[in-house]
């Protein structure tokens, strides 16, 4: 349980962010950097560290600027699948090598399925409140950064914390995806008096 709830963890991050995460990787890894990663590991380390903390800034300025985040939002939307699934098996990976979880028949698979899910779906959602908000407020960007740190630490350190955030971001993303639905389908009803958006 306490390793799913690691998967969730890192998973619920790269919904969030996608390179800051994969850079705190990195980072918490000590020497071996990213030697667990799938795909990343075939890439020299500078060139990785330099894509991350170009993709990071990005991640960080551009998503302030209202004319560029649609696009830079609907761009991480369809890496998120990705690189979810390759923080997951990440994490499943580390704590193999630390005994942590014993290896078992497709336990990779299953958490890079698990993880690029979950991060699809809070992307999804995300990319849905900016549609809706236009621009959302500085403070709430910058929460979700810490959030995305937090969330990071906690799949190595803390998972059982980092899990039960992960699963409260989960069900906030299934509440607004059910509010919005049924607000489209209140609002496609010809008899159903006009209502505002959910918030």
């Amino acid at each position: 349980m306490t390793e799913i709830l690691a998967v969730l963890s890192i998973a619920a991050a790269t919904g969030l962010r996608l390179a800051l995460p994969l850079l705190l990787i990195g980072v918490l890894s000590g020497p071996s950097l990213w030697s667990q990663v799938p795909l990343l590991a075939a890439i020299p380390p500078r060139i990785m560290v330099g894509c991350l903390v170009s993709w990071s800034l990005a991640e960080l300025v551009l998503s302030k600027k209202q004319r560029v985040r649609r696009l830079f939002q609907s761009i991480e939307l369809l890496l998120s699948p990705v690189v979810g699934a390759i923080a997951a098996i990440t994490i499943v990976r580390t704590l193999k090598a630390s005994d942590q979880w014993p290896l078992l028949v497709g336990s990779t698979l299953i958490a890079g399925v698990l993880g690029g899910v979950l991060a699809l779906l809070i992307q999804f959602v995300q990319l849905g409140w900016l549609y809706r908000f236009n621009s959302p407020p500085l403070w709430v960007i910058c929460g979700q950064d810490f959030l995305c740190v937090c969330l990071v630490l906690f799949a190595f350190d803390a998972p059982q914390q980092g899990g039960l955030v992960a699963l409260l971001l989960l069900w906030l993303t299934l509440r607004t995806s059910a509010l919005w639905r049924q607000w489209y389908l209140a609002q496609s009803d010809p008899h159903s008096p006009p209502r505002p958006p959910p918030v």
